[in-house]
């Protein structure tokens, strides 16, 4: 069994603590002379897995198949157009777009919340010529094959 070590802060004062062998309780043994309600304190304690590390993580190579919006998926010819791929995550098709509007300087000046489109763009945003970031999402979604 592990050693439990207590803190106290009344000076000259030395708890002594023990766990009781057969449930999760910390008693701490007081003078009479110091404190005459003693208390007992209850924490939980984690058990110990039978399981080798390797056999809870369920598989061997430690990396589980992406899902969600890390998950590649098929996408329009339109935005393969843009991307030059065929099935990409939804993370990373909206951070080659981000790459894209900042290399060709699609951002407005006085705005940079809003993007004028170029005719690539405007293929995937729906025809628009100007698009807020937070719209960029939305827009997507209709590329996104499923």
């Amino acid at each position: 069994m592990a050693a439990v070590s207590s803190f106290c802060s009344l000076s000259g004062f030395v708890p002594q603590t023990f766990i009781s062998p057969s449930s999760s309780t910390l008693h701490f043994a007081v003078p009479k002379t110091h404190f005459t309600n003693a208390r007992t304190v209850r924490f939980s304690t984690f058990a110990a897995t039978s399981k080798p590390a390797s056999a809870v993580a369920g598989s061997t190579s430690g990396k589980r198949e992406p899902r969600g919006i890390t998950k590649p998926r098929p996408i329009s010819p339109a935005m393969q157009e843009l991307l030059g791929v065929t099935e990409i995550p939804r993370t990373q098709a909206l951070k080659q777009i981000w790459a894209y509007i900042k290399q060709h300087n699609l951002q407005d000046p006085e705005n940079k919340k809003i993007i004028v489109c170029d005719e690539k763009l405007k293929k995937i945003f729906a025809g628009k010529e100007r698009v807020g970031f937070l719209e960029i999402s939305g827009l997507l979604n209709p590329h996104f094959i499923k």
